[in-house]
């Protein structure tokens, strides 16, 4: 529940950590946004809607924050992030599939599966998969995991990472203090959070369809 309070009122949340953490914001910002797309077994954590609120807190002079400074903590967070994922993936990924606590999540089969996907289709889904919650942390791993190249890896990486960060900031920022927006802002963040999930359901829609014919 602190969860689900913490997303849909994000934008106060985001007011007493700068009231009560000054510059800390930064880099406390700077560790969800790592630990999102860093650690596979945190993918529920907030991620557009933080960048979107944390830029909309940006560009209200009265909170003194400097959204190129969260542009960029943001581009390094989500890029190292997956980075380490990725590292993670290509160094557990094959033991966790004999691992009692990961057999039933993670194995020889799907890792396979997984190679075979990313060797046809590996750099369009790094970058892809920043806009898709859950998914974008989950993708480094498996990437990892099924020993996808890592020169390929890093270029569609920080495609993605850049196309992403821009995209949440730019809208934070132009648009986070439209009147509107401002009295909606926990609508417009669960808004932001469906458009998000689209893409999964797309590919969930097309996965079945083959199989219902």
């Amino acid at each position: 529940m602190q969860l689900i309070d913490f997303i849909l009122h994000i934008d106060e949340h985001l007011v007493y950590i700068v009231n009560d953490f000054g510059n800390w914001t930064y880099l406390i910002l700077f560790a969800m946004v790592f630990i999102e797309t860093g650690v596979v077994i945190f993918p529920f954590l907030p991620g557009d809607s933080l960048l979107f609120a944390a830029c909309a807190l940006a560009a209200n002079s009265a909170y003194h924050l400097n959204v190129w400074l969260f542009f960029g903590l943001f581009l390094a967070a989500a890029v190292i992030g997956d980075t380490v994922n990725y590292e993670i993936g290509k160094h557990v990924g094959l033991a966790a599939s004999n691992s009692s606590i990961f057999g039933r999540l993670i194995n020889r089969e799907k890792l396979a599966s997984a190679e075979h996907f990313f060797n046809k289709h590996g750099g369009k889904t790094i970058a892809i998969a920043r806009f898709m919650p859950l998914i974008r942390t989950f993708a480094p791993f498996v990437a990892g995991g099924s020993n996808m190249h890592y020169g390929k890896f890093i270029h569609y990486n920080l495609l993605g990472g850049f196309l992403w960060v821009t995209m949440c900031c730019a809208l934070g920022f132009f648009f986070g203090n439209v009147p509107f927006v401002k009295a909606h802002f926990s609508v417009v963040v669960l808004g932001i959070i469906a458009i998000s999930l689209i893409p999964v359901i797309v590919t969930a829609l097309r996965s079945r369809k083959p199989a219902a014919e």
